[in-house]
């Protein structure tokens, strides 16, 4: 049994007020891909999807001169960093367990390295499913965050997504990893 369902997410104020900042149509169809990935890498589809949900919630807007500069944003963003920290807060208010909560957080914090050093991470699967899937919807320049959705077509796509969780936690069951 979920303690929380992407629905409730996803209509949370905060949540609202974030993921169309940084593109709701994007952060649905990277949970999409993640729910897709999930089996294949045995990783829990209800984390997963709420960490690949949230990945770009802690974005900001990088503008110059009244438009968006992906330059500056790959310069100085850590969007994933505020991100983390955003979600676990949120999770946590709305009553998602906290291992969970921690769990989903870190997956958001690692997936993506912009922001550090050169080098590799070592990946948990539920951390490299979150990063797998975000890569998976990608474009260029960052046009993947500004695919617009109808605010009925989000709903019914989470709805799905959940329906297909639901299930799919029935059948197994996934130790937090």
């Amino acid at each position: 049994m979920r303690n929380v369902t992407l629905e409730e997410i996803v209509t949370h104020p905060i949540t609202q007020k974030y993921l169309k900042r940084s593109g709701m149509a994007h952060a649905i169809r990277v949970a999409e891909y993640a729910l897709q990935f999930a089996k294949e890498h045995n990783v829990d589809p209800d984390l997963v999807t709420k960490a690949a949900l949230l990945h770009d919630v802690g974005h900001y807007t990088w503008y110059r001169d009244g438009e968006w500069d992906y330059e500056l944003y790959r310069e100085n963003d850590i969007h994933a960093i505020k991100g983390a920290s955003r979600a676990h807060k949120l999770l946590i208010r709305i009553g998602e367990d906290r291992h969970a909560a921690k769990e989903i957080a870190v997956a958001i914090l690692l997936h993506t390295d912009s922001y550090l050093p050169e080098g590799h991470l070592n990946l948990k699967p539920l951390q490299y499913v979150v990063s797998l899937a975000d890569e998976a919807d990608e474009e260029s320049d960052g046009k993947h965050h500004y695919r617009t959705i109808s605010d009925d077509e989000a709903m019914e796509r989470i709805r799905v997504l959940d329906r297909k969780i639901d299930a799919v936690s029935k059948k197994n069951h996934y130790n937090i990893v």
